[in-house]
């Protein structure tokens, strides 16, 4: 007889260039303590040229449950659709190449699947860590509320419902319901996913169960990238798929604006800059109260560095947000080529 309460599970990878980080991951899944021959890995890579692939094939041949697929596109969502196409799993999670997972990280979220049968979708909070002073700083600060916002996956010790999830684990009949990923959205593919989960009438629950660390950023300048685009292709998910509470995703983008506007304008009347000065007055007591929760939290030596991180965070998808507003809504897409080079993982 099967055993329905442990069904088949297919952990999907989407990954590029991540030879730093890709055997520790793998290894990490290996070692769950799920049933082995009830579980497969999808490494489905972006044409890696950086020695990823070797350790895959590697890896692949000391243990059948991994196997390589192409993904010549390079994109996360085309990934994500191969790795789909070629699972045999009843449930199907995603895991980047980027993260280590507890070793009860698929036994929960099995059961937590099982146990809430109005969740579509499962996940549960990640910790963020890096081996660099700014990678730490990064990591910080993007562990509190006014970096992050309300992403309760990132600030953790949460247990309920939620909007979006990362890393999460499907029911594969999901797919079949609602789809596959977008493969128009570089970024934000997987909250875009979510987003037609719980259009479609579904829910997604977050469990403080489901446990897995992420290797953050140890760039100023590549979280900037980072932010940027996930800005950009937010503006392109919210044409897609408008409803009212999708206001706060704007929030970033009318501090950008209120910014341009202000300075404009006070080239006609002084008083403007008066109210610009009161915003940057505002913004900058906000960066210092966030910079003493991250030195509370993780250290004292962190706080410096988070106000920049902060601003990189919020300027960054800002920017990104009017980028995506003329692009998207101004020019209509016109001109628009699918970039091939964008980093597979979160």
């Amino acid at each position: 007889m099967v055993d329905e309460s442990m069904p088949f599970v297919s952990i999907i990878m989407p990954i590029r260039n991540e030879a730093g980080f890709i055997e520790r991951a793998i290894r990490s899944i290996l070692e769950n303590d799920y049933p082995p021959d009830k579980m497969e890995i999808l490494v489905v890579d972006g044409m890696s040229n950086d020695g990823t692939r070797e350790i895959v094939e590697r890896l692949r041949e000391q243990d059948s449950r991994v196997s390589l697929y192409n993904n010549e596109q390079k994109i996360v969502p085309t990934a994500m659709n191969i790795g789909i196409a070629n699972t045999k799993g009843r449930v199907i999670i995603r895991v980047d190449g980027h993260v280590v997972v507890a070793e009860d990280f698929i036994k929960e979220s099995v059961r937590q699947l099982q146990n809430h049968p109005e969740a579509w979708c499962v996940g549960g909070s990640i910790e963020t860590v890096s081996s660099t002073y700014i990678g730490k700083a990064i990591a910080s600060a993007m562990s509190t509320p006014i970096s992050v916002g309300n992403a309760m996956f990132r600030l953790g010790n949460y247990e309920g419902f939620v909007d979006t999830i990362a890393f999460g684990a499907y029911w594969r009949w999901v797919f079949d319901k609602i789809g596959l990923f977008d493969e128009e959205l570089v970024r934000n593919q997987d909250d875009e996913f979510n987003l037609r989960i719980i259009l479609a009438g579904g829910k997604i629950w977050m469990s403080k169960s489901i446990r897995s660390t992420y290797f953050s950023r140890g760039s100023l300048s590549k979280l900037w990238k980072q932010y940027f685009q996930y800005g950009f292709w937010r503006i392109r998910t919210l044409q897609k798929h408008y409803r009212p509470g999708a206001v706060r995703r704007f929030v970033p983008l009318l501090f950008v604006l209120s910014f341009i506007i202000l300075i404009s304008a006070g080239f006609f009347w002084y008083g403007f800059w008066w109210l610009l000065f009161i915003e940057l007055t505002l913004y900058v007591i906000g960066l210092v109260y966030g910079s003493v929760d991250v030195g509370r939290k993780s250290g004292w030596q962190y706080a410096p560095l988070a106000p920049v991180v902060f601003a990189i965070l919020h300027f960054g998808y800002g920017i990104g947000s009017l980028w995506g507003v003329i692009r998207f809504v101004v020019l209509r897409g016109k001109g628009m080529q699918k970039p091939e080079d964008v980093k597979l993982s979160r």
